[in-house]
């Protein structure tokens, strides 16, 4: 049996398909032959589907930053309803399709996630718009992980994108096996390295959330995975990696060979001063708990948490 796949919503420009106003495209390679491998991703370009052509007169962001409008530059037609309607049925057909995760094409009128220019006539223009689909897309989905692809050019950014897309695969997956409230304590119990690694103040709140599920089981989930997500946005630091790589290493078994020990201790100082990967500490440990392994610790999602085949952590 084929193993399900997350499916990831795309801006079409970013697969090499010639839809942008020029008649061109912005393909990036991860997108396109590295990420595509192990996902399935849905084109999507709101301006084709709208009905635009290609090439076509350019549009921008116009108005109040807030609430800006859509609007061609040359002959002044305003898309903004045409383009509102579109994104609010085109995000129900993506919720009908199971989406994991979206990226999205930076600095454009239409998929622009934040920065997006705003002209102002007769003042200067500003940063500080989002495009009318990818507000749509935003307000619909308030956790699902999105970001802009140019933005996933940056390696931290990238990896904390894929691991937040292949937990909510995870958290999607494990809601459609009817969880009881011991499965949400064991999901929690798999994610507790993650979440320390992200914010061990997110980690004790839904610790708290995830012993005390009651009757209303339904919307302890919601709020479980609302924090969830919310506690793998944050950024996990150097510190804190450290931190959990040595509460794994302390329970390396005690008949390993006191040299071994020393290294891997020497690996984590060494990552948590910047001078190896994380990578280099994973590895050993992994090793060992692969030689002598311990249930709990196995069965942390920290240790795996996306396809090794995408070399995030080295």
């Amino acid at each position: 049996m084929t193993e399900p796949r997350l499916r990831i919503g795309v801006s079409s420009c970013l697969l090499g398909m010639n839809v942008r106003y020029d008649g061109g495209h912005k393909e990036e390679h991860f997108v396109r032959h590295v990420l595509a491998q192990h996902v399935d991703l849905i084109p999507v370009c709101p301006e084709i589907e709208i009905g635009l052509g290609t090439p076509r007169e350019p549009i921008q962001l116009e108005g109040d930053p807030a609430d800006p409008r859509l609007m061609t530059i040359s002959s002044r037609r305003d898309l903004t309803s045409a383009m509102r309607s579109y994104a609010l049925r085109r995000v129900e057909e993506l919720e009908a399709a199971g989406l994991h995760g979206y990226i999205l094409k930076s600095d454009s009128p239409s998929c622009g996630l934040s920065g997006v220019k705003v002209h102002r006539i007769p003042y200067p223009p500003v940063r500080r718009g989002r495009g009318v689909f990818a507000a749509a897309l935003s307000s619909r989905f308030p956790s699902l992980p999105v970001e802009e692809a140019e933005r996933l050019r940056n390696p931290a950014i990238k990896e904390n994108f894929i691991e937040r897309m292949f937990a909510f695969y995870r958290f999607q997956t494990f809601l459609k096996t009817r969880p009881a409230a011991d499965d949400l304590l064991t999901f929690h119990n798999n994610s507790k390295m993650t979440l320390l690694a992200h914010s061990p103040a997110h980690y004790e709140r839904l610790s708290l959330l995830a012993a005390s599920a009651g009757e209303d089981f339904p919307t302890t989930l919601e709020l479980y995975r609302l924090l969830y997500m919310e506690a793998l946005e944050i950024k996990a630091t150097r510190r804190r990696h450290a931190s959990v790589l040595r509460q794994l290493a302390r329970h390396i078994a005690r008949d390993v060979d006191a040299a071994d020990r020393a290294e891997i201790t020497a690996a984590i100082d060494n990552y948590r001063r910047g001078l190896v990967s994380f990578a280099v500490p994973l590895t050993l440990l992994r090793r060992e708990f692969e030689l002598h392994p311990i249930d709990w610790i196995v069965s942390q999602t920290y240790l795996n948490p996306y396809p090794a085949e995408l070399a995030l952590r080295g």
